[in-house]
């Protein structure tokens, strides 16, 4: 592989000049066409893009142009995926190398692929260095079932509520399945899947009489879960490190050290799902590493290559030979090109200083949203660590009650202001690309913030 050269910390700024710049409604005509034309065959669309029907046509750094020529600032990454900015410089020029010279060669080492398995086991703690790759999220959480299975022969699960995993059927059978009337995840999950609560600090089933959350409440039942729920075959504890699809929610800072010792009190695998949430998110490698907590098994994925297919199953130096065991490979997982893709991502994490300018510019946002809720009646309450951030909407701040149509309306006013961003019923999430500054970052925050205020007029709060 060619050396690629250090992009400069700047490469994106001067595309991000003068945004949100709108020249025509949003969205525009152009996008409305394009659109309809496309949803006549593309069915199964997302709630983002349902809500507000964009064609995006460009991506450079926190900008994105749609084909109208409107530019919008970047509060989504693609869904957590282009973390460092859309079409960093030595990314796409890592993958444009393989794609001119090795597309493909099933798992058969190559000269990338050497280095990022090396570059990986310098950044994960521990023992982790015993790596599969594939390329997509599901796949590799079905992959670490599978995994912990071999590793443990146990056979069951559980999982939390409220996590999210991925849309195969052992994946889905760790998360919500409730779809209403639809029965798409049904008529049950698959056997030996099993969920309980996590703790949600806004949101506590169990408190203490100084009104705080019960961490052990939690723990204790789920010793006594494991007891009375099981069969006593617990293979591992799946969960998120934080709560992406649910809206950025964040656990007391002793869950994960006092689950990890139930773990290891019952001989149980702690598989650590940072598929969204992992590769400098929220300022670590891995969010598990704000609480001191090395897992047994680990998934990485969505900004694991910065927006080309590419994930990641690691399970401890001990635990490598069940990889052998469960026919690990995968037809397109480690190509070259995904190998470089996520290679020349690290390299960009370490030599642009992103783990410290996460927990910087993160302080700002926390700060912020902090203010907000303050100044705000229908906030309730806000979240996050680094850049994975939520703001949850209530009716009411005493009886917290859901308000996911203020959510709606929110997102899209922000959206016709030129934020592109994430839905998520009543809490906002944002996940801006980990390159952003302070300047852009109020900027967006200001957005959200005047789209607020404009809800609240609307549903009488002003």
């Amino acid at each position: 592989m060619n050396n690629l050269q250090a992009t400069g910390k700047d490469w994106w700024r001067a595309a991000a000049a003068g945004i949100p710049h709108l020249i025509t409604e949003t969205p525009g005509p152009r996008s409305k066409q394009m659109h309809a034309n496309t949803a006549k065959y593309m069915k199964g669309l997302s709630s983002q893009v349902k809500l507000f029907p964009v064609c995006f046509e460009e991506g450079s750094g926190i900008t994105l142009t749609d084909v109208d020529g409107n530019k919008y600032l970047d509060f989504s990454s693609g869904i957590y995926v282009t973390s460092l900015g859309h079409c960093h410089p030595k990314i796409s020029e890592a993958i444009a190398y393989w794609a001119g010279k090795l597309m493909n060669a099933h798992d058969f080492t190559t000269p990338v692929k050497e280095k990022l398995m090396e570059k990986m086991a310098s950044i994960l703690p521990g023992k982790l260095n015993a790596v599969q790759l594939y390329s997509d999220g599901t796949t590799a959480v079905e992959a670490a079932i599978r995994a912990a299975r071999a590793i443990s022969n146990k056979h069951e699960f559980i999982s939390a509520y409220r996590d999210f995993h991925g849309k195969s059927m052992s994946a889905v059978s760790c998360a919500q399945m409730y779809r209403s009337e639809t029965f798409s995840y049904g008529p049950s999950r698959a056997p030996g899947f099993y969920m309980v609560p996590r703790p949600d600090p806004y949101r506590p089933l169990w408190e203490k009489a100084d009104g705080t959350i019960d961490t052990d409440a939690y723990i204790r039942f789920y010793e006594n879960f494991i007891k009375e729920g099981t069969v006593g075959n617990v293979a591992a504890f799946v969960l998120e490190p934080a709560q992406g699809w649910a809206g950025s929610i964040f656990p007391p800072d002793d869950f994960f050290p006092k689950l990890k010792t139930l773990c290891e009190k019952h001989d149980i695998l702690l598989y650590d799902d940072e598929v969204l949430a992992g590769m400098g998110r929220t300022g670590e490698w891995l969010t598990l590493n704000h609480w001191g907590v090395i897992p047994d098994i680990v998934t990485f994925g969505k900004s694991f290559g910065n927006g080309f297919p590419v994930t990641a199953m690691v399970v401890s130096e001990e635990n490598g030979e069940a990889l052998e065991k469960i026919s690990a490979s995968s037809s397109y997982g480690g190509n070259p090109m995904a190998c470089a893709a996520a290679l020349a991502s690290i390299e960009v994490i370490e030599e642009e200083n992103l783990l410290e300018h996460v927990k910087t510019v993160g302080a700002f946002f926390m700060k912020r949203m902090e203010q907000m809720k303050s100044d705000h009646p229908i906030i309730g309450d806000v979240k996050g660590k680094g850049f994975l951030l939520g703001i949850e909407l209530v009716k009411d701040k005493k009886t917290k009650e859901p308000f996911p149509e203020a959510g709606v309306a929110v997102y899209q006013k922000a959206f016709r202001k030129g934020l592109a961003w994430i839905p998520a019923g009543h809490i906002l999430r944002m996940s801006p690309p980990l390159i952003m500054d302070e300047k852009y970052a109020a900027m967006g925050m200001n957005i959200i913030e005047d789209a607020i205020t404009e809800t609240e007029k609307e549903f009488g709060y002003r």
